[in-house]
């Protein structure tokens, strides 16, 4: 085989991993429905993109306790994500009813 061919093989070899790696991406959902996030406490892997879904009739957001994200108000059915790549404890609530607490632990 040539240089060349064998450079292309690597490459093509490499963007191949890439694609399988981001396809695997993880994602998991937490509802905010009668005034709570639903689950309160979730533990996901680092590198999860946790989405948020408002299935209440009012607006709602989401806050980190930390201030490193605070999503728009969302609507009925409106979503909000945000990726957690560190591990840790992260508080959340409800930025308009602060009652509305949750918790997302992000393990290694």
């Amino acid at each position: 085989m040539t240089r060349f061919a064998l450079q292309l093989l690597y490459l093509v070899s490499a963007l191949t991993l890439l694609a399988a790696g981001a396809a695997k991406a993880e994602e998991t959902t937490i509802a905010i429905d009668n005034f709570a996030f639903t689950p309160a406490v979730t533990t996901v892997k680092a590198g999860t993109s946790v989405r948020f879904v408002n299935h209440d009739d009012i607006p709602h957001n989401v806050v980190l306790a930390d201030g490193n994200a605070r999503s728009r108000a969302l609507d009925t059915d409106d979503s909000y994500v945000h990726l957690f790549d560190k591990p840790g404890k992260f508080v959340y609530f409800c930025g308009l009813h602060p009652q509305m607490k949750g918790e997302i632990q992000v393990t290694p």
